[in-house]
């Protein structure tokens, strides 16, 4: 066999296999008329390695419940990043009975919006707003980077109420004008501390 031949089976080998089975062992001689042992676990190893790459690319297929999940998820750790420490031992429980169904039923909303080819796009932003910042996460198409969706959470203060974080979120189907309403909770008559705190 000549030099770039065999080159190019290795590398055919190699990335058909994932390396369970080295191009050196199928390049040794082997005895075809008497299989060996170890013949006959490499052609398994070799089957079970084709076997499991198939199986890769069905898993690999888009699922869209598995992607809004995933969103979620991300979302509500967002959410808790935001608050911190000190605020979120005292709201967390409201918060994942109130705000966080809110939030799934805007996300759902937004992705039913998508076909599948742009809804495989979206990305939650990575770092939330502190100190005073209204900023809990974004929604945006991770191929053009434009915002798709903006959820906040406000301090309310009105006059002998307390203090309430008011959850909203803002869409671009408005330019991000209007808001849209999550849900509230209440926090104490005392000043909350600052996000992320």
């Amino acid at each position: 066999m000549n030099k770039w031949l065999r080159k190019s089976l290795f590398v055919v080998v190699s990335a058909l296999t994932f390396g369970l089975v080295t191009p050196t062992q199928l390049m040794n001689n082997v005895n075809v008329e008497k299989p060996s042992d170890r013949d006959a676990f490499e052609a398994s190893a070799t089957e079970r390695s084709l076997s499991s790459t198939t199986a890769f690319l069905e898993e690999s297929e888009f699922d869209r419940d598995k992607f809004i999940e995933n969103l979620i998820k991300q979302a509500e750790n967002q959410s808790y990043q935001k608050f911190g420490t000190r605020i979120k031992p005292v709201i967390e429980n409201e918060f994942r009975e109130v705000i966080l169904p809110n939030i799934e039923k805007a996300v759902d909303e937004t992705a039913a919006q998508f076909p599948e080819e742009n809804l495989k796009n979206l990305t939650i932003t990575e770092q939330p707003g502190s100190g005073h910042s209204e900023k809990i996460f974004n929604i945006k198409n991770g191929e053009t980077g434009k915002d798709i969706l903006r959820f906040h959470v406000r301090r309310d203060n009105p006059p002998k109420a307390g203090y309430w974080f008011n959850f909203h979120y803002h869409t671009y189907h408005d330019d991000f004008q209007n808001h849209h309403e999550l849900g509230a909770i209440y926090w104490a008559k005392n000043t909350p501390p600052k996000w992320m705190s």
